[in-house]
């Protein structure tokens, strides 16, 4: 019980968490007249740190199921 809370409490208050630091990324290009090339690059900063941990979950799942 407490593996499977651990678990899913981490991905899901992570999700949240990226939810946040979308409105903060729009917020911080908003107020600081970014244009649509700096909040582009705002946007892509971000999706980075999104896509690593994505790939941290799928990697985690992979070596799980393939018996290592």
């Amino acid at each position: 019980m407490d593996q499977w809370l651990s678990d899913y409490g981490v991905t899901l208050g992570v999700g949240a968490l990226i939810t946040f630091m979308i409105f903060i990324v729009w917020d911080l290009a908003k107020r600081s007249n970014a244009g649509k090339f700096g909040t582009i690059m705002l946007y892509v900063g971000l999706a980075m740190g999104i896509f690593g941990f994505l790939i941290k979950v799928i990697i985690t799942w992979l070596l799980e199921n393939a018996g290592v």
